[in-house]
């Protein structure tokens, strides 16, 4: 593989960037039961909801935009439990000094910049996408073209980072070189961000 031609490198927020499963689990089982559906534990909420734009998840079982509305909101109050992989500000400095970086996320624009910023990652990045700044979340390749187009790239000229399925079909629709993060069925797989550092000559 010749990595010269790559420009650019979009990365998934949650999972990737973000150790924030607890988070969002909580959040959503706190929901349904809000809205008296069961409760949900960990396995199931990662096989279900992990990955796919929230509206998608929802509305298979009935619920729609307030109960996002209020997912969202209940993110806050577990908040306390995201945390930074241990890998990633080395990572995204080191290959912001060779390629373009994008943030390509299904989580809505408040919540994605209150985690940069708790976490101060907001400097890495040339241009971010998220979930309510596109009409279709992924795995649609929406996002992934918005966010090339603002960064001045072509996607075959990018790699995409994610950690599920629904980042590996954007990707590969979007026509973008797929790194799976812990996950097969993209063009490589990795275990850890350094491994992608390390593909791309950084």
């Amino acid at each position: 593989m010749d990595v010269k031609k790559f420009q650019a490198v979009l990365f998934d927020l949650d999972g990737v960037l973000l150790d924030s499963s607890d988070t969002w689990w909580m959040a959503v089982d706190a929901t349904l039961k809000k809205f008296d559906k069961p409760g949900i534990d960990k396995e199931s909420f990662l096989k279900t909801y992990w990955g796919p734009n929230l509206m998608i998840s929802f509305e298979k079982i009935g619920l729609g935009e307030e109960a996002i509305q209020d997912c969202n909101m209940q993110y806050y109050s577990f908040a306390d439990k995201i945390k930074l992989f241990p890998e990633t500000k080395y990572v995204l400095s080191s290959i912001k000094k060779k390629f373009r970086v994008g943030l390509v996320t299904n989580t809505p624009k408040e919540i994605t910049l209150f985690s940069l910023k708790k976490f101060m990652l907001m400097q890495y990045f040339d241009g971010i996408i998220c979930g309510d700044e596109v009409d279709h979340g992924k795995p649609d390749p929406e996002m992934m073209f918005k966010v090339c187009k603002r960064l001045g790239v072509e996607t075959k000229n990018t790699v995409l980072v994610g950690d599920t399925s629904a980042d590996i079909s954007a990707g590969k629709k979007a026509g973008c070189f797929v790194i799976g993060l812990r996950i097969g069925d993209g063009d490589k797989r990795v275990e850890s961000l350094g491994e992608v550092e390390k593909f791309l000559g950084v």
